[in-house]
């Protein structure tokens, strides 16, 4: 069965995950985690792909992006992906395939949803225990984003630089959404839009990307539809 092409709209923010093949390990030092942001950076830039947010975990990573060409996430990643691997393989004397299957991703609604996948996002290893602040953890957006480190991996989007006029502010109101932890049913929503490909956002705003797209981004009621037993009945 072919596959069916990705719902993506040029400039829409889009969520994305690619994890390991069967969670294999990723990221197994230092020097990983710094080529993947190497090849990260250049191929975003010659993709036309901008990142706002990103962690690399051991086994798999999150991004958050928005294209500014036409089929910019898919090259990007592809790019990306096959470097990475080349790398990995030649590293560690292996073979084969590294990723599970293509990468995940699901267009989000900016205005509503986009700060709080930066906080999904960059609160990753805090979920998995790995620190017990954001801050501590190298291999994300958040020191970019929270501190102000300066780095060319992030392009800052407008509801990032609207917290605030000025960036020491930006970073302090920044700094205070990460006081409290996504909430469950804000999780569970999440994770459920990414890993079936559908939208994050709003009823209107799954209507406008079916719209635009010709494309279902909504989950479907489960079960058999409402009247089968009367028409069963008929048959």
């Amino acid at each position: 069965m072919a596959r069916m092409p990705r719902v993506e709209l040029l400039d829409v923010p889009q969520h994305i995950i690619q994890r390991g093949n069967n969670r294999q390990v990723c990221f197994a030092s230092e020097e990983d985690c710094a080529a993947y942001c190497h090849w990260m950076q250049e191929y975003s830039e010659k993709h036309g792909v901008e990142l706002h947010a990103w962690v690399l975990m051991t086994n798999h990573v999150h991004l958050l992006c928005t294209p500014r060409k036409l089929k910019a996430i898919s090259l990007f990643m592809q790019s990306l992906g096959r470097r990475y691997v080349q790398y990995f393989n030649s590293k560690y004397r292996r073979s084969g395939t590294l990723w599970e299957g293509r990468f995940k991703s699901c267009l989000v609604q900016q205005e509503r949803y986009l700060l709080e996948l930066y906080r999904y996002i960059e609160l990753n290893p805090v979920r998995a225990a790995m620190v017990e602040d954001p801050a501590e953890y190298h291999w994300s957006s958040y020191q970019i984003n929270g501190l102000g480190k300066q780095s060319a991996l992030c392009t800052p989007h407008t509801i990032y630089t609207s917290l605030a006029k000025d960036k020491p502010s930006r970073l302090v109101r920044y700094r205070s959404l990460f006081k409290n932890h996504v909430k469950a049913d804000l999780l569970a929503d999440i994770r459920t839009t990414l890993n079936k490909g559908m939208a994050l956002g709003s009823s209107k705003f799954k209507e406008e990307v079916e719209r635009l797209t010709n494309r279902r981004v909504t989950e479907g009621k489960r079960g058999r539809p409402e009247g089968w037993r009367k028409l069963d009945s008929k048959l």
